[in-house]
């Protein structure tokens, strides 16, 4: 039996006409966020994790902005999640429905 190895694709162009794709963010009420509670490498620190956005970086930040702004703590935007320094899942989810995000909690 031979082993086939998944191999990613990857094409190069020099054509300045090609345009690159850049995500579009769905609108919030096509949005599905998962809110969770994270301690794990963090020195046994709660951090409130908001993932499952769909959509480009800038907008993304965005809402880590507002969100770190109506909690009134801290975080920081990375790898696709919105890190809030703290327990702040409740007040989280409770901003997030306002603004019309379909957001639930996960994890315990």
């Amino acid at each position: 039996m031979s082993k086939k190895k998944n191999r990613i694709e990857i094409y190069y162009t020099t054509d300045d006409d090609m345009e690159m794709n850049e995500a579009n963010t769905l609108p919030p009420e096509n949005q599905s966020l998962k809110i969770w509670i994270d301690r794990k490498k963090r020195r046994g620190k709660d951090v409130t994790l908001v993932t499952g956005f769909i959509g480009a970086e800038d907008d993304l930040k965005a809402l880590g902005k507002l969100l770190k702004t109506k909690c009134g703590v801290g975080g920081s935007v990375k790898d696709g999640e919105i890190l809030i320094q703290g327990n702040h899942r409740d007040k989280v989810l409770d901003i997030l429905t306002k603004e019309g995000y379909k957001a639930k909690k996960a994890g315990g």
